[in-house]
């Protein structure tokens, strides 16, 4: 009889051992939630559901690491795009695709599309220049001249060979040469209109004949030139001044509503593209 017993004990046990396990279910099975019964009184049961939510709730408040980093970055995105004021189709134009710029891509850079006979770009002047002194760190303005006929492409060429020369040391200070030539045009009545005027000018800024005469004529310059009418080409530019931001955003006056409001639609732009 003992052996009887301990033999279904046996049998038993080897019996619990070889069950099969639950089949798993297999990737995009529909999960199947069985209804736990259970004697416990309703009281215990919210307790454990409790538990359950405050340890979920916990884990959720304190990410860890890189997910704690993510998830405050895109916080502060959200937070920032929730306070644009300027609209693309409105205060500026979504340039599709976005075009080359004169400089890398290590920078932001807002190029300022201008030439020396527009009256606007005579009184946008000042406010670009102060607003290009105090400019954020990781951003770099250039000016180009746009160039739609043969006086412009000879001012242009003025524009690029006084650049040079002021990087070279020839030219002590590029900003008050860039003066000059809009107070000759716009107060004295000078309209720089032959090569011969426009040495002159450089003369007074102490550049001899043989240093205006070499950058005037160089490949440099030359390529500058074709640069600045593949850039007006490829941004569309038909008027002035007309800034483009990181080769991507293109407006004006017109669209931002004042030259002030040009300065903040560059200011926003250049924060759009810092989040990115």
């Amino acid at each position: 009889m003992k052996n009887t017993i301990l033999l279904s004990i046996a049998l038993l046990a080897i019996a619990a051992c070889g069950q099969e396990e639950p089949a798993q279910p297999e990737p995009g099975d529909p999960v199947v939630v069985e209804e736990v019964v259970t004697d416990e009184p309703a009281e215990t049961m919210e307790t454990v559901e409790e538990a359950e939510a405050t340890v979920v709730e916990e884990s959720a408040a304190e990410p860890e690491g890189d997910e704690q980093t993510i998830m405050l970055a895109q916080a502060d995105t959200s937070a920032v795009a929730q306070e644009w004021q300027f609209q693309e189709g409105k205060n500026y134009i979504r340039l599709v695709p976005t075009q080359p710029t004169v400089g890398g891509a290590d920078k932001i850079e807002v190029a300022e599309f201008f030439y020396y006979l527009c009256p606007h770009c005579y009184n946008f002047e000042p406010l670009i220049k102060e607003w290009a002194a105090n400019k954020p760190a990781n951003t770099r303005f250039v000016q180009v001249p746009a160039m739609w006929n043969q006086v412009l492409v000879l001012h242009g060429r003025m524009y690029y060979t006084a650049e040079i020369l002021a990087r070279n040391g020839v030219i002590a200070d590029a900003d008050a040469f860039n003066t000059a030539v809009y107070q000759e045009i716009h107060v004295r009545n000078n309209k720089l209109g032959s090569e011969g005027a426009i040495q002159k000018l450089f003369e007074r800024f102490n550049v001899s004949a043989d240093d205006f005469n070499r950058t005037w004529n160089s490949f440099e310059v030359d390529q500058k030139m074709r640069v600045a009418a593949d850039l007006a080409r490829r941004y569309s530019v038909s008027s002035t001044p007309t800034v483009v931001v990181n080769g991507k955003y293109r407006f004006g006056a017109q669209e931002a509503g004042s030259y002030p409001k040009v300065l903040e639609v560059i200011d926003e732009l250049i924060i759009r593209e810092s989040a990115r």
